[in-house]
């Protein structure tokens, strides 16, 4: 079978505000960085390319226009993939699965710093009649209980323009994680741990931005935003980019590259309205399903050795773990409680430091994720290195309002 393989990776380092660079700036430095790494000429040996990014973000329609010539894409095969970077990298896996492709680059990045209404366009993805006019003026009680009405919405967490009236779209999250912990008897403690976990392990990651010792209690005592979630359970967003160069088994030992194996790859992508999808995170179990299933993976508790799952916030790093088969139902949150979490646990996960840690880089997030898996393969991770790494998934959720998800299984050995 035409195994693929990853050949090349490179990254900048990740920032909450760039104001010395450009977008531009940043693919060309990660795709550069990628190309040395896999030892290729992007101009004679890659056969497609591929960005992932969406023109609400990037500020401008038919964004693909501006791609083919700092990724080195020019007079060659470039497509647009309007999603996480996890998808691009399951293009790129099929079309080399196909055999008209060798060599495929993906990159993708963020530049959310330039991005002065990110909620507003979050809520724009919203369903226009039956739930963005939720966002509007409402009744609701405060945060010490009591009812209160007011005509304007509380200042938003993240980027919403100063004349809307509008409540920020990560009410949504409130409710989701309302739900989980009800539903798996999770606490809000719990999931402050996570968030602990997650800074302390950036601090071993030179990448990364949100680093901090922090406490349970400094968790807990943040400023309710969308109860339960607190400011710091959610990840704070970063500019960065990432580009992973993929190349099939026989191509890789041409070039004499030893190889990180893409042993299986799953999407998914839920309904897009509200009222018709469950919080559970159905995606990542689907995605999982065929991921494992591609990758000849029966127990994956037991199987992978190493995980990087999306935790935009704290709550979802225990729920994407459950949805995944990692963890029974509630059964994520003991698992952080005996250290089982750590990177010197039975199951390392968000080694990187996570979203939470290195930062939310919107369509970058699943790139980072695989960056991360590959590198602690590679044995090239550091003081957060995770021994005899065999197996690594990747998991990335584009975020609110979607249902959509993919996972990635890198393996030492081809499978």
């Amino acid at each position: 079978m035409n195994k693929v393989c990853v050949i090349g990776v490179g990254h900048t380092d990740f920032n909450s505000m760039t104001p010395d660079m450009e977008w531009k700036e940043f693919m060309y430095e990660a795709c550069q960085k990628a190309y040395v790494d896999a030892g290729i000429d992007p101009r004679k040996d890659v056969d497609s390319f591929i960005t992932c990014a969406e023109d609400y973000y990037e500020g401008f329609g038919i964004f693909d226009e501006f791609v083919p010539d700092q990724i080195g894409a020019t007079l060659r095969p470039c497509g647009t993939v309007c999603g996480d970077g996890i998808h691009g990298l399951g293009n790129a896996f099929m079309q080399i699965k196909t055999g008209l492709m060798d060599i495929v680059a993906i990159e993708a990045h963020s530049k959310v710093s330039d991005l002065l209404t990110f909620g507003d366009v979050v809520l724009f993805a919203f369903d226009p009649v039956f739930e963005r006019p939720i966002s509007g003026p409402v009744e609701r009680p405060n945060f010490a209980g009591s009812p209160s009405y007011t005509k304007k919405a509380p200042k938003p967490l993240i980027g919403s323009s100063k004349e809307t009236e509008r409540i920020h779209p990560y009410f949504l999250a409130g409710l989701e994680m309302q739900h989980y912990l009800r539903k798996t008897g999770t606490t809000e403690e719990q999931c402050a741990k996570v968030v602990v976990k997650n800074k302390k392990n950036a601090f071993r990651n030179p990448y990364a931005d949100y680093e901090a010792r922090i406490r349970v209690e400094d968790v807990m005592e943040s400023e309710y935003m969308f109860k339960p979630v607190k400011s710091l359970d959610i990840a704070p967003t970063v500019d960065g980019a990432v580009c992973i160069v993929l190349a099939s088994h026989k191509k890789a030992k041409e070039l004499g590259v030893d190889p990180i194996y893409l042993s299986g790859f799953g999407y998914c992508s839920e309904t897009p309205w509200l009222s018709t999808r469950g919080m559970d995170a159905g995606y990542a179990k689907v995605a999982a399903k065929m991921a494992y299933k591609m990758a000849g993976i029966k127990k994956p508790r037991k199987e992978i050795d190493i995980v990087e799952v999306d935790d935009k916030f704290s709550y979802k790093e225990l729920q994407h773990l459950e949805s995944l088969g990692l963890a029974r139902s509630g059964e994520a949150a003991e698992l952080l409680e005996e250290g089982e979490l750590d990177v010197k646990g039975s199951l390392p996960t968000n080694t990187s430091g996570g979203l939470l840690g290195v930062g939310n880089c919107l369509e970058a997030t699943g790139l980072q994720k695989s960056l991360e898996i590959v590198t602690q393969l590679r044995g090239h991770a550091g003081k957060r290195q995770v021994p005899d790494c065999e197996v690594g998934l990747a998991q990335s959720w584009r975020g609110i309002p979607t249902g959509t998800g993919a996972v990635a299984i890198f393996t030492r050995e081809g499978r």
